[in-house]
């Protein structure tokens, strides 16, 4: 997902123009603060040097009250001003990292299988928090520091020279020693900020990965492993950055050494003129403050520009993932599902998956479902039978041939009208972290608590539910921890259920239950599959028994299709298949015989 990047620009920072535009108010009125904080700190000098050239010379000490009122006023102008760009600018950068995250994760949800088969959640997830976070200090820290800065830096200069315009001549030649590490140091940098977070990206799908794996890494024995590979990734990443580090430190050592070695230098210069007389001690006094406030703005100007740089970085990264666009597209203009139903057609589907493109799953296949059909798909592993269940849901586009519903392509039809029309129980059940009603509730949001039993009861659900300590309401866990294989299924297999769609997609949906529980699940199935077309991958003889067809995959193509009996005569592979995997060969004899 990452490209190379020109570490010279912070170019990509102007890619978050969308998400600052809504708050186009706020920001001017925090430049208005700003402007107003800037200009009072300005004033400060100012008001020093009156204080002491007026008010402690001999015909003004009457005045010296006021001039006293004068100072403090500023300064509760500058902080009335300092507290409002504080609460505005931080106001924004909260909001804008929020609007930022939640557009990243809506794009996210909307690509493809296609998208994960490259990319690492754990890369993601670096995004959302990692990067959001650097390019949160930035708008709502950094940004209006380095604009205040520069505000105290231009304006600081003006005043140097109105105040002596020789001094502020030598300040200014002075000022080009600065400004080339910056350039030379910024550079290098941004390049670091980036490579640190692609380090610590690499470093959290290491991490996700492995956590979501957990069984089998204990199973293995491979904690030793996995945490010295961890070990070493972060240890690579602490390594990038810690080279960003230093070269930061660099830069705001040699800016501050330079910059003040060039102050104290003018200032012994002003100090000669003070004692020479053609200069006052409020004006060297003035020119002082000046150039402290102009020495700590660079100063600050040279962190803020590490921050920048590196918050450039996070931008072009986070703008490369939402500029990445899904393989399936939405049509813009979507048809209608006709109410006629003619079934499902594969129309001579060609189709390999985008990570390998030249192993083909599907070769020319053609299949017609009707509707009300309860078909079984058989086949060996990687014969293409999963590879027609996820091109039916459009994770994926064929590269030949069209897949169609009741007569209309499904890439005319917009992707919520096709897979609501669609119910999937998949072989690995999904399991969220809530409660029992919400994860079956998940296939039907607006579903009453009645209707979420209903379907319960339907996967033969219900008994195991009622004996959990809060029944509906008890919490299952991270991927459904608390609940047995089987049980994770008949939950999915309840929500597909209540999501009562007219076509059901059954990935070997019983494969997790023990024999009581799949005849229950199985009776239930076959009565959420009345009136519906239903698609089945199928290991299990049960299954192949009450199909009204059975469709034979081999290398992508479609080798047999028929009933049971006739297929364990006329297919040598169902018939292989069928000793091997649904029966043992004398059950398999006996069946035929019937």
């Amino acid at each position: 997902m990452s490209a190379p990047s020109n570490p010279r620009r912070i170019r990509p920072l102007f890619g978050l123009a969308p998400f600052l535009r809504p708050y186009a108010g706020r920001w001017l009125l925090a430049f208005v603060a700003l402007a107003v904080a800037a200009g009072a700190t300005l004033a400060l000098p100012v008001a020093f040097r009156y204080l002491i050239d007026l008010g402690f010379s001999p015909g003004h000490r009457g005045e010296i009250n006021r001039y006293f009122i004068a100072l403090f006023g500023v300064s509760l102008v500058l902080a009335a001003a300092t507290s409002l760009r504080f609460y505005l600018v931080s106001w924004l950068g909260e909001r804008i990292t929020t609007d930022l995250r939640s557009a990243v994760y809506e794009h996210v949800l909307g690509m493809s299988p296609a998208f994960f088969e490259t990319t690492q959640t754990g890369e993601v997830l670096s995004r959302l928090t990692t990067d959001t976070t650097l390019i949160q200090t930035v708008v709502g820290t950094s940004l209006s520091m380095g604009l205040r800065n520069f505000f105290l830096f231009t304006g600081g200069t003006a005043m140097l020279i109105v105040t002596s315009p020789v001094l502020s001549a030598y300040i200014l030649v002075t000022l080009v020693a600065v400004i080339v590490p910056i350039l030379v140091f910024g550079r290098r940098v941004r390049k670091l900020s980036k490579a640190s977070q692609d380090r610590v990206a690499d470093a959290s799908a290491l991490a996700g990965e492995v956590l979501n794996a957990m069984p089998t890494v204990q199973s293995f024995t491979q904690e030793p492993y996995e945490n010295a590979r961890f070990g070493s990734a972060v240890e690579t990443a602490f390594g990038t950055a810690l080279a960003r580090i230093r070269a930061r430190a660099w830069l705001t050592a040699m800016v501050i050494v330079l910059m003040f070695a060039a102050v104290v230098f003018v200032l012994w210069l002003g100090a000669q003129a003070v004692l020479a007389g053609t200069m006052s001690a409020g004006e060297l006094s003035q020119f002082i403050l000046y150039a402290v406030v102009t020495a700590g703005a660079v100063g600050a100007i040279a962190e803020v520009w590490g921050d920048l740089q590196r918050a450039a970085g996070a931008t072009e990264r986070l703008l490369q993932l939402l500029g990445t666009r899904s393989p399936v597209q939405e049509t813009a203009t979507p048809q209608p599902l006709p109410d006629r139903e003619s079934g499902i057609e594969f129309d001579a589907i060609d189709f390999a998956y985008p990570s390998r493109p030249d192993a083909p799953t599907l070769a020319g296949l053609s299949l017609h479902i009707r509707p009300g059909e309860h078909i079984a798909l058989v086949g060996p592993s990687g014969a293409g039978k999963t590879t027609l269940f996820q091109l039916l849901m459009r994770f994926y586009e064929p590269q030949a041939g069209a897949v169609r519903l009741n007569g209309v392509d499904i890439r005319d039809l917009s992707m919520a009208t096709l897979r609501r029309h669609i119910g999937v129980v998949l072989q690995e059940s999904v399991i969220f972290a809530g409660s029992v009603a919400d994860n079956i509730r998940y296939g039907r949001p607006d579903a009453t608590q009645a209707e979420i039993e209903q379907a319960a009861e339907a996967a033969a659900a219900a008994g195991f539910i009622a004996e959990l300590p809060q029944g509906y309401d008890t919490f299952l866990g991270e991927r459904g921890v608390r609940l047995s294989g089987g049980q994770r299924q008949r939950i999915a297999i309840a929500r597909a259920i209540l999501k009562n769609p007219p076509i059901l997609l059954l990935d070997e949906a019983t494969s997790a239950l023990d024999a009581a529980s799949e005849r229950l699940v199985q009776q239930a199935l076959d009565n959420a599959s009345h009136n519906r077309t239903t698609l089945v991958i199928a290991h299990r003889l049960a299954t192949v028994l009450e199909a009204d067809w059975i469709v034979v995959l081999d290398h992508g193509r479609i080798v047999a299709q028929g009933r049971h009996a006739d297929l364990l005569h006329s297919s040598p592979l169902y018939a292989r298949l069928a000793a091997l995997q649904f029966a043992d060969a004398a059950r398999v004899s006996a069946t035929a015989g019937n």
